[in-house]
């Protein structure tokens, strides 16, 4: 197999660790070791005394465990961990998809749910939101399917545009993928972060035998750090094979890793609140910005601390996130890192100095000739 280059991780591997603001992260606010430890009295000595030993393949029983309260029908039987979302995303590629198969991915994507398929040899239908309210056309998903096809790939809340659909429409790609025996990825990594409660879509793995329900420590609970992902199925046979392949990539996950991710996850109501509290703060900034700036628009986000505003003027977002870094030293993620034109870019507002990198960022376009 061979991968072209993942566009946008290049890209943060060239600026994100030496650009002061990063007005782009997709991220919420990170937790320090210290503040996971304080969320239950007594775990600092059992944390300190932890064997640096082998863990178990599928996650931890304690792991598992704590990441079955996040679904309502799923035991930790029906949960394989992996070293983040990247590693359950190239698992199920690999597992499921073969050569001349077909899949249908939702579009913009994080780019690895179809790269890895395209370069196993699959045909792979983008099903193109609209732009306009960054909804999708069900007539799309039916129209595109044919007897190759053999995934659906969905992302809600969505990465980069932050935005939901209804409960109904949801369980209608469901009906559609179990009218034709279709596996169901859905990448749910934003989840928990509704901006209004009553939006918040069912976990995929709940509704479907062979829907699978893509996890991590990484945007929700503001835990990047620890590395630990998983998925979610019932599918017994899907999820064996997925833990057969790990055994050829990470094998087993970090104690520590695991250790804190289960600490966190017993108490992610606390995390999830202190994250939506920093998002809803600082869309309150973005709401007047977007008024006031004329050659942007956006649909505004219903979850997550993301959003993909587009540049109304003629010209490029390339150049348009390269000045913002060179002249104001904010980073921002143009579309092209998701093969999505040269319009939009990402902007990313789950952080706690996003006011400070705002700004930054309103300066420098008062202060340049955008060319």
């Amino acid at each position: 197999m061979k991968l072209n280059d993942f566009l946008l991780e290049r890209y943060f591997a060239q600026y994100e660790f030496e650009i002061p603001y990063l007005l782009c992260a997709s991220d919420c606010e990170s937790f320090s070791i210290q503040e996971i430890l304080q969320l239950e009295d007594g775990v600092e000595n059992k944390f300190k005394n932890l064997k640096l030993g082998y863990t178990d393949s599928q996650g931890s029983p304690e792991l598992r465990d704590a990441i079955t309260t996040l679904y309502k029908d799923i035991s930790n039987q029906d949960i394989l961990a992996f070293a983040g979302a990247e590693e359950g995303i190239f698992a199920f590629m690999n597992v499921v998809l073969n050569p001349g198969d077909h899949l249908i991915v939702q579009f913009p994507a994080y780019q690895s749910l179809f790269e890895i398929a395209e370069a196993i040899g699959c045909k792979v239908t983008k099903w193109t939101m609209n732009s306009d309210n960054w909804n999708l056309d069900l007539d799309i998903l039916i129209n595109n399917i044919n007897a190759k096809t053999k995934a659906i790939v969905i992302n809600f809340p969505h990465n980069p545009t932050g935005s939901l659909i209804s409960q109904k429409k949801y369980e209608a790609i469901i009906e559609i993928a179990q009218d034709n025996n279709l596996y169901l990825l859905s990448d749910e990594v934003y989840r928990l972060l509704e901006y209004n409660r009553s939006k918040r879509l069912q976990p995929a793995c709940d509704l479907y035998d062979k829907a699978i329900s893509l996890g991590v420590m990484s945007k929700s609970f503001g835990l990047a750090g620890l590395r630990i992902g998983w998925t979610a199925t019932k599918d017994q046979n899907l999820l064996n094979k997925l833990a057969s392949f790990k055994d050829y990539t990470t094998i087993c996950n970090s104690i520590v890793s695991e250790y804190l991710a289960t600490l966190a996850l017993e108490n992610y109501h606390k995390l999830v609140e202190r994250n939506l509290s920093i998002i809803i703060s600082n869309l309150k900034l973005l709401d007047p910005f977007f008024k006031k700036t004329p050659f942007m628009d956006w649909v505004r986000p219903q979850a997550g601390p993301i959003a993909f505003p587009k540049l109304t003027k003629d010209f490029s977002s390339e150049k348009f996130c390269t000045q913002s870094i060179e002249k104001a030293g904010v980073l921002l993620l143009p579309s092209s890192a998701f093969l999505y034109g040269d319009n939009h870019f990402r902007l990313g507002f789950g952080r706690k100095n996003m006011p400070e990198a705002l700004s930054q960022f309103e300066a420098f376009l008062e202060n340049t000739n955008l060319v």
